[in-house]
């Protein structure tokens, strides 16, 4: 069985197709189950890439029609949330606006201003070293992994999109979120959208995984669509490198088997 938890919709002002588009994708790749996940509403302007608050119905919506165009297919229904410190009330109120299957939990502002996978944020680099960009987003990514407010989260390394990283050894900076995601029992997600950026990496790398194989952390694969071409795109690359690193198992949500094998 294979699966996909992570896509997106044209709500999210960056990404193009119906979901009965991806669907049909998904089916045609031999996919056994789908989800969107699109980026939550925030209450306040954070950004442009984002459905606004008004709009979550419509969200429900587009799903519920590939639903119906669909109905002996599983189509699930997530959001993708990011964790951005006092705003978690909010978070605990969105789970209660739909009957979502699950919530991914997300990085990616290490200050309010600054997304730091945005391309058009590039200049903000330079505001702070290297190793303290890395050392807040992996705070902030510890903070979202001990929350209990998330079903798995999303590409735990997405601070390297542009391929920068420190000199010298990783592993300092992946230790305290890895051993939040133990104690808390939070999945995460091998995603293979960094294929696709300027990293050409699956996120998270390989020295990652290894260490959350290491904690016994669960893992699901997902592909972060913005497109339907991209719904379950370079799967077979993260299978490859999750059985590598000793994973045997995926997670299934909302499935009466907790796990089905790799």
């Amino acid at each position: 069985m294979r699966f996909d938890y992570h896509m997106h919709t044209p709500l999210c002002r960056h990404a193009v197709g119906h979901p009965r588009d991806y669907v049909a994708q998904g089916i045609s790749v031999g996919l056994q189950e789908i989800g969107f996940s699109d980026h939550n509403p925030m209450p306040v302007s954070f950004d442009d890439w984002r459905m606004a608050p008004d709009e979550l119905p419509a969200y429900v919506q587009l799903v519920q029609e590939a639903r119906e165009d669909f109905p002996d297919f599983p189509i699930r229904l997530g959001l993708e949330c990011d964790f951005i410190p006092g705003y978690e009330t909010h978070l605990r109120h969105l789970a209660t606006c739909a009957d979502f299957d699950y919530l991914i939990g997300a990085v990616h502002y290490i200050r309010d201003d600054w997304d730091v996978d945005n391309p058009h944020k590039r200049n903000l680099w330079r505001e702070l070293p290297l190793e303290e960009v890395w050392k807040r987003y992996f705070a902030l990514y510890t903070q979202a992994a001990s929350s209990g407010l998330f079903d798995f989260l999303a590409h735990p390394d997405l601070v390297k999109k542009f391929g920068d990283r420190p000199s010298g050894d990783l592993k300092p900076y992946y230790e305290e979120c890895l051993n939040a995601a133990a104690d808390c029992h939070v999945a995460l997600e091998l995603n293979t959208a960094g294929l696709r950026k300027d990293v050409a990496e699956i996120y998270p790398s390989r020295e990652f995984l290894e260490m959350a194989h290491a904690r016994n952390i669960p893992i699901l694969i997902n592909s972060d669509a913005h497109a339907p071409a991209e719904v379950g795109l370079n799967f077979d690359q993260a299978l490859d490198l999750a059985r590598s690193v000793g994973y045997t198992q995926l997670p299934v949500l909302k499935n009466e088997k907790n796990s089905i094998p790799l």
